[in-house]
């Protein structure tokens, strides 16, 4: 009996070509979603595959695998002999999605407030004063990507995996709305108060009031985004007219 190469001594080839693909592939998820994020793709864009390649200095084929996975996040609408777009959410799935996120929300820092960890306490507090940092700089970009890592600290903190897989879920939706919502700089201002406020609750453990500014926090956050989508609705309107 012939043994296999395995047992003959032989080690399998090398898998590093799968693991560069995966890396380009989650890079330029990750590209494509922070352009949607930030609106440099703007909801209801339609996307240009020749331009994003360029862009990204990559070729149509993992372009499009990224497009499918945006889509499965519902990020991007893909429509038969129409190609892409980015998805745009209509005024009742704006207000339906933002006051699931609430929940969620809330029951992350009820959960959070009592089960958190002192280093991770820490490191909420240390991403609070670099939040704080980015806002006196206006840095709108650094701001948000610190206070989504807060918020996002706070759901694992729960330590509930249901919990933390249908926020993930929700919340890819709603990144470029939240990003959006801090456009005003008094609804930017109101924004850090909240964050001040949520971290002396977290401080004194107390999950029913960090519960219920975190509720507040996104339910702001939805009027201020359809403040937003109002006006730009209306100067559109006037455009076709």
């Amino acid at each position: 009996m012939q043994n296999s190469d395995i047992d003959a001594g032989l080690t399998p080839p090398p898998l590093m070509p799968k693991v560069e693909r995966q890396r380009l592939h989650d890079t330029v998820v990750e590209h494509i979603r922070r352009f949607i994020v930030e609106g440099t793709l703007e909801p209801g864009k339609k996307l240009n595959e020749r331009e994003l390649c360029e862009t990204l200095g990559i070729s149509r084929t993992p372009l499009r695998e990224a497009l499918k996975v945006l889509a499965a996040e519902g990020l991007i609408d893909i429509e038969p002999n129409r190609g892409a777009s980015v998805s745009k959410m209509s005024e009742a799935e704006l207000r339906e999605t933002f006051e699931l996120m609430s929940g969620l929300e809330a029951f992350s820092g009820e959960l959070a407030a009592e089960r958190m960890t002192a280093v991770e306490l820490t490191e909420i507090k240390a991403l609070h004063y670099a939040m704080l940092a980015c806002r006196a700089q206006n840095d709108l970009a650094g701001y948000y990507s610190r206070n989504q890592a807060i918020h996002d600290k706070i759901n694992e903190a729960a330590r509930n995996s249901a919990l933390r897989q249908t926020y993930i879920a929700v919340n890819r939706r709603l990144q470029a709305l939240r990003f959006r919502s801090n456009f005003q700089i008094p609804k930017w201002d109101s924004a850090i108060h909240d964050h001040d406020e949520m971290l002396k609750a977290l401080e004194a453990r107390d999950g029913k009031r960090l519960s219920a500014i975190l509720r507040q926090h996104l339910l702001d956050k939805r009027d201020a985004v359809l403040q937003v989508q109002s006006r730009e609705d209306a100067a559109a309107a006037k455009l076709k007219a």
